[in-house]
């Protein structure tokens, strides 16, 4: 697809004027002096189209309650324990009268399993999701029910809230077996907190009980949340990559069906997700509640097209991860899926005379959706397994569609025995494209900008399906920000990028950062998702090769105190010591006596018991006590570590600052799978080393660490595990230079992710330009967020008059700045 890439009408809030917006002077004290030296002639890599994307994952409440525009929660009485402990048939429902969810031959249909026999006179009410149903004053909500009645019966539909009513009262008349009935409120006045009640005057059998806004995006029934897809689509991403995700490949890789028992915990399975709402199946959601499946393939296909993006969906391929990492030996249910793949990619590009193309014709979409790219996995722990699997499914796809790229993972991690071990495997079987997810520190992403630099130009590309820096204040988005000069600079390897995860509902949160947060009546751009927002208007077609000089070294040794801590797990510590490089004792502890010289940061709970410091809560995650100086450096730490219950192993910090700078060697974590060393930079956590293996329940291990200047070297009961020099600059000076086919423009995109400004000289080259730039710049303080009353960090929009060959710019402390430069 080809689309221009500048839009100047950001959404913006905050306008300076050009005065105001001319570069600062500064003091020479505070300023750090750059230069960055462009090439005009020379030709970096092209960039596609698709380049940045959105990856949409069913978490958070993403889809029900989010930007699925259904208002009534647990619509069609499907809610159970599989989904969540704490649920019933009748959650966020509230009964007067007799109100019975049955499970029996009067079902709707087979796949629509429980329904709601209402008692004469009896009503149900539901509370929609978040603080209520929100309705706006002027505006039109279509109601509709499933109903059956073996007579006659009135049921009474009303929308209202604590202070009264939010529309007029609506009446419908039912009879005989299941139909459908429709009504229309328009509500009266605006409320955040309304309810929805249906009460019938004789016995009633009710089902799939909806109320949907009429505006919803681009007014498409069964439709999204208006907002929620306005600022997805303001983004203009080149890809949607859906549904996940760790729901892709986890549960039952059954069907939904009398032979599987009407399995409720399954991998998310595209067939069961289209059709008629009221025949698709329901499924628990991985990240812990139901997922009703309203929205579906065929609406991800259809707001793809909406927003002009290329369609990339996932499908589960028999091996399961995010923890389960359980391999599936079943060859006829591997073919299953193998055909279901075959028939999604008929769905998505057959035509309407094909099985499945008909099926898309008959849901609204005769013309075929235009799939290129298909996922195959999602993050696999076990790479030799996944990839065998892997191959079957390529085999199948290129032999019937080999112009639809098949891409492969390379596991949950940035590096590591899974991580090597899955792209050696990538690269031995020719794959073309390979999705790599992480989740480090702000600081990680700062020290890797050069990530990419210096993979094989000539192996499998690259799809940066999830990734995010642990934070959703500024300095998180500043620090994505320098990593995506990193790509874009790599943008020959690296094909498609999508920052994870998208969307967070503020009252149902299972993961943060997310990009776009929202409740039930409002929604709002993080800092991270201006930072995208600004990358992905502004990309560009192809790199300008262009230098940069970078900001001094001042990192010295690794310094900080000792510490111990578990995850999930009860653990013994004894003989702890730490001793100087030159022999003297620092620490020395038996825990014969009391343990006051360690001080308890964490959850969980600590005693001294027969001569060793226990942690018994199997429950609590990081339960950190530290001990010692923050100042030491240049020591060996001994530990006698002992398992005593829970799933996972030891923690044994080193370097510990304060409770959110360290790093500890994580022994047997991951449910017990792997060990690792992680730094903790600001609170977030990045891996520099990791290894298979797991602990031993009440076996004593001893553990040490030397620790000299930036190296670290580790040993598991007398034989060196591993070893680390951590002596890459976190710079925080980046740039990238991209031109605009289109206008020929060079757009100069720097960020500057420290307190100082940066005063710099702009060598472009010779090359000819007009005097006048525009400017976009994203500001704030490095704590900033952004939330539903207050944007810090907003786009502003000015002009720079100064530009030339040569010219100075100071680019503000903590920020990111595009440059529109006009060649002259």
């Amino acid at each position: 697809m080809s689309r221009t890439r500048w839009r100047l009408g950001l959404s913006v809030t905050a306008l300076l004027t050009a005065s105001a917006l001319l570069p600062s002077p500064v003091h020479a004290e505070a300023a750090a002096d750059y230069t960055i030296t462009v090439d005009p002639s020379a030709r970096g890599a092209a960039i596609d189209d698709t380049m940045y994307g959105v990856f949409y994952e069913d978490i958070n409440r993403a889809a029900d309650g989010g930007l699925y525009a259904e208002l009534v929660q647990n619509r069609s009485f499907e809610y159970s324990t599989a989904d969540n402990a704490s649920y019933t048939p009748l959650t966020s429902w509230t009964a007067d009268g007799t109100a019975r969810v049955l499970d029996d031959a009067g079902r709707l249909n087979e796949r629509n399993r429980a329904y709601l026999s209402l008692g004469a006179g009896s009503s149900v009410t539901n509370g929609g999701y978040n603080t209520g149903i929100h309705v706006e004053k002027g505006e039109k909500y279509d109601f509709s029910v499933w109903a059956r009645a073996d007579g006659e019966t009135t049921l009474t539909v009303t929308l209202r809230d604590a202070a009264g009513t939010l529309a007029r009262v609506r009446e419908v008349a039912a009879r005989g077996e299941w139909r459908k009935y429709t009504a229309t409120f328009t509500a009266t006045r605006t409320s955040d907190r309304g309810r929805l009640a249906v009460a019938t005057a004789a016995p009633a059998a009710l089902d799939m009980v909806s109320l949907f806004p009429r505006d919803t995006y681009k007014h498409q029934p069964n439709g999204l949340r208006e907002d929620l897809a306005e600022k997805i689509e303001a983004l203009r991403p080149g890809f949607l990559r859906f549904p996940g995700g760790c729901l892709v490949n986890t549960g039952s890789m059954e069907d939904y069906s009398e032979a599987s028992g009407w399995q409720r915990e399954r991998s998310y399975q595209w067939k069961d997700t289209i059709g008629p709402v009221e025949e698709r199946a329901t499924n628990a959601n991985f990240w812990g509640y139901n997922q009703s499946y309203g929205l579906g393939y065929y609406e991800y296909f259809r707001f793809a097209e909406d927003i002009g993006a290329m369609p990339l969906p996932v499908v589960p391929a028999l091996v399961t991860g995010c923890g389960q990492n359980q391999a599936v030996d079943d060859e006829a249910l591997l073919e299953r899926h193998v055909q279901d793949t075959l028939d999604l990619i008929e769905f998505a590009n057959g035509p309407r005379t094909s099985e499945w193309g008909r099926k898309r014709a008959e849901m609204g979409h005769p013309k075929p959706f235009g799939l290129t790219h298909l996922g195959v996995g999602n993050e696999e722990n076990l790479p030799v397994e996944f990839m065998e699997r892997f191959e079957k499914f390529r085999a199948a796809i290129e032999a019937k569609y080999p112009d639809v790229t098949v891409v492969s993972n390379s596991g949950p991690d940035d590096s590591g025995a899974t991580f090597d071990t899955a792209w050696r495997l990538n690269r031995e079987a020719g794959v073309a494209m390979v999705d790599e997810h992480y989740y480090n520190s702000p600081r990680w992403f700062l020290q890797n900008n050069d990530r990419y630099d210096s993979y094989d130009r000539e192996g499998p590309k690259v799809f940066l399906g999830e990734y995010a820096s642990q934070g959703n204040v500024w300095k998180n988005a500043l620090s994505e920000a320098a990593f995506m000069t990193g790509l874009e600079r790599n943008a020959d390897v690296v094909k498609l990028a999508s920052y994870a995860p998208l969307l967070a509902n503020e009252d149902y949160v299972q993961w943060s950062p997310d990009m776009i947060w929202f409740n039930n009546h409002a929604s709002w751009g993080s800092a991270n998702y201006e930072v995208q927002r600004l990358f992905m208007n502004n990309t560009g077609d192809r790199v300008v090769p262009s230098t940069a000089t970078g900001t001094p070294d001042v990192s010295g040794p690794i310094t900080g105190a000792v510490g111990l801590s578990t995850w999930a797990t009860g653990a013994a510590y004894d003989d702890v010591r730490v001793t100087s490089a030159d022999g003297r004792t620092l620490l020395s502890d038996d825990f014969s006596g009391d343990a006051s010289r360690w001080t308890h940061s964490g959850a969980g709970s600590w005693t001294v018991q027969e001569g060793a410091y226990v942690q018994t809560d199997t429950a609590a995650e990081n339960t950190m006590v530290t001990a010692g100086d923050p100042a030491w450096q240049n020591y060996d730490l001994h530990v006698r570590a002992t398992k005593k219950a829970g799933k996972e192993g030891f923690l044994v910090a080193f370097g510990v600052k304060d409770t959110g700078n360290y790093y500890w060697w994580n022994l047997g974590g991951w449910n017990n799978t792997q060990s690792a060393v992680e730094q903790a930079a600001d609170g977030g956590k990045s891996t520099l080393l990791s290894k298979a293996g797991s602990i031993e329940t009440g076996r004593a291990y001893d553990i040490d660490v030397k620790v000299r200047g930036r190296q670290v070297t580790l040993h598991l009961d007398g034989k060196e595990w591993g070893s680390f020099t951590d002596d890459k600059p976190a710079e925080p000076f980046r740039q990238v230079v991209t031109e605009d086919a289109r206008t020929g423009d060079l757009i100069v995109k720097v960020v500057n992710a420290q307190d100082a400004e940066a005063r710099t000289a702009v060598d472009l080259g010779g090359a000819q330009v007009a005097a006048k730039a525009r400017v976009t710049t994203l500001a704030a303080d490095q704590d900033a967020v952004n939330t539903e009353t207050t944007t810090p960090v907003t786009p502003v929009r000015s002009t720079f008059s100064g530009v030339a060959s040569e010219f100075e710019y100071t680019f503000p402390a903590n920020s990111v700045t595009f440059l529109r430069i006009r060649r002259g």
